[in-house]
């Protein structure tokens, strides 16, 4: 039996050279010149730390964090921005989380999406990934072209692919 995994990861190092990209932009810019705050990259969470003194900056650091992660090759859909920005004294904070792993959710979305397409493999949810079983191997490339035509969300890998 042919099998593949779907994982979701952002690979941390080009994370942290993307982050350092950002701090370097930040330093440069004119519009952030005497300005208090920036950015920092918390590994053990997976949490980007963005301050600053309005929110209309703290906006324009999160422009310039996506589009130096396009730059850097990762998926800009890694990162969810959902969490509201808080003031910390003089300062706006946000916190912006980097999407690791498949959640129960998610999973789900897929395993269904994969049985829906009437293709003859089968989906097993296993922990943080989803393992897909076929007797073909263009079975398998059918349910990849089929995912990445598909909207989740999510920066999906395809990864073990084995025959």
């Amino acid at each position: 039996m042919a099998s593949f995994d779907i994982i979701s990861k952002v690979d941390p190092q080009t994370l942290e050279n993307a982050i350092n990209t950002v701090k370097k932009e930040i330093q440069n810019r004119y519009d952030f010149k005497d300005t208090k705050g920036g950015v920092e990259l918390d590994k053990k969470t997976n949490i980007i730390h963005v301050s600053s003194e309005n929110s209309m900056r703290v906006g324009q650091i999160e422009d310039i964090i996506l589009s130096k992660m396009v730059k850097q090759g990762l998926d800009a859909t890694a990162l969810d921005f959902s969490e509201a920005e808080y003031p910390s004294g003089p300062m706006i904070k946000k916190d912006i989380k980097v999407k690791a792993g498949i959640d129960k959710e998610s999973s789900k979305k897929i395993v269904k999406l994969i049985k829906d397409s009437k293709l003859k493999v089968q989906a097993a949810i296993m922990d943080d990934q989803v393992r897909v079983t076929g007797k073909k191997i263009d079975d398998l490339q059918d349910v990849i072209a089929l995912l990445r035509r598909s909207d989740l969300g999510l920066p999906l890998q395809y990864v073990n692919m084995k025959s």
